[in-house]
């Protein structure tokens, strides 16, 4: 079984490839942007032809949240025409797309985790452009998966954790917002649960496997909880501070609380 995955640079793509060993019967290639750039559709075709994939991952992705409120058009063109071009070209292939999206398509103005049906209300340019990506791949990839996740962290590229302990290196206090409320996700359990999903789609094919999936780990806790746990864990002595959002302004707005109901995803996975 021939697994394509794009964005193999980015921390999802690392840890996919940190646990590939576990899954033997997948023959993997994987693409980064300069072995294969997803806003030409001719390169993604070029690679399909190239290793004949009978899954394709999409885990490329604009994830600057900030940096995309003044970028738009190359948000726009890798987190949604990148996902409209491997949806297209999986079509013409007759193959499947896991294509990864984010809880930043929803506002945060709910008190209960978002189901798969919630209606969605992104914030900022980033969200946009990935729940554009999302409309794209449900328009054009007869058969696909959509799994959307959360505050994504892995010893792999730039993410909080790491952040935490960079910045820790050199103080010896630090605030965090308190009031954004989510679950972080360990990249490495991503992509364990993304390989399985393949496995039982194939040993198992049904269009009824089809459709958006939410993932996340299952801890609830705002970045200030989620700081003080990283410094517990890697026994770093610096204090930590909660303050409010409205002290911390950034370019884009961020959900207030975007915990993910993983329901669905769990049962799918216990086939």
């Amino acid at each position: 079984m021939v697994v394509a995955v794009f964005g193999a640079a980015g921390q999802l793509g690392q840890s996919i490839q940190s646990v590939k060993g576990n899954f033997p019967t997948m023959d993997f290639h994987f693409f980064d942007s300069k072995d294969c750039d997803i806003t030409s559709v001719e390169a993604v075709e070029q690679a399909f032809a190239s290793c004949k994939p009978d899954y394709c991952i999409n885990a490329a992705a604009y994830t600057a949240v900030d940096k995309a409120e003044s970028e738009p058009e190359i948000a726009f063109a890798i987190n949604a025409t990148g996902a409209k071009n491997l949806a297209e070209i999986s079509t013409k292939y007759n193959r499947t797309l896991i294509h990864i999206s984010t809880d930043f398509i929803f506002d945060g103005t709910s008190k209960i985790p978002y189901t798969e049906s919630d209606s969605t209300n992104p914030l900022g340019v980033y969200g946009s452009t990935k729940l554009q990506g999302e409309k794209f791949v449900q328009a054009f990839a007869k058969r696909h998966f959509i799994i959307r996740t959360s505050w994504v962290y892995s010893e792999f590229g730039s993410n909080f954790y790491k952040t935490m302990l960079r910045l820790s290196a050199d103080r010896d206090k630090i605030s965090v917002v308190d009031d954004q409320i989510g679950c972080p996700t360990n990249a490495v359990n991503l992509a364990k649960a993304i390989l399985k999903i393949i496995q039982i789609d194939a040993e198992n094919p049904s269009d009824t496997n089809y459709g958006i999936y939410n993932y996340s780990d299952d801890w609830q806790c705002s970045w200030f909880e989620f700081a003080k746990k990283i410094f517990e864990d890697n026994n770093v002595t610096i204090i930590v501070d909660p303050i409010p959002s409205s002290a911390y302004p950034t370019p884009a707005e961020r959900p207030k609380y975007s915990v993910l109901d993983t329901m669905k995803i769990k049962n799918f996975l216990e086939k």
